[in-house]
């Protein structure tokens, strides 16, 4: 693939900008009626596979946690999705962006982030309603 073919499919798949590779198992965690389809499907795309649910009994490469204010403790939803992971896994944290349903305010992220032992290596907007936020897991 050329540079301007990668560069035009970020463009148009907003999960290419999230660094998913094919072959990566996607564990999805807290999805909902209100989740981006688009997003996910660009997901699936992108890794060649379906993403797998909560229910998955083996280790993931990356965990896609979508979650709202709402859906209670967020540092205990992150130390979860820790267990999921295999060495070296990410966890993708999506929630409402500013103004919408479930905001979760940035210094509240990062705090629970910190407590979980994940460090916060890049936010960005990833759909219409939601912010991504890659959390990289310690080194063991």
């Amino acid at each position: 693939m050329s540079a301007t073919a990668g560069h035009a499919e970020e463009q148009t798949n907003p999960a290419a900008r999230l660094g998913f590779e094919p072959g990566q198992v996607v564990q999805e965690i807290g999805y909902d009626d209100d989740v981006d389809q688009d997003l996910r499907e660009g997901i699936e795309s992108v890794i060649g596979q379906d993403l797998v649910d909560e229910d998955y009994d083996d280790v993931a490469d990356v965990v896609l946690l979508w979650f709202r204010d709402e859906d209670g403790d967020l540092t205990d939803a992150l130390v979860d999705a820790i267990g999921f992971l295999d060495e070296g896994g990410v966890v993708w944290l999506l929630t409402p962006k500013t103004g919408r349903d479930g905001y979760i305010e940035p210094s509240d992220i990062q705090d629970a982030a910190q407590t979980a032992g994940l460090s916060q290596t890049k936010s960005i907007s990833v759909a219409k309603d939601w912010s991504g936020t890659k959390m990289a897991t310690p080194k063991r």
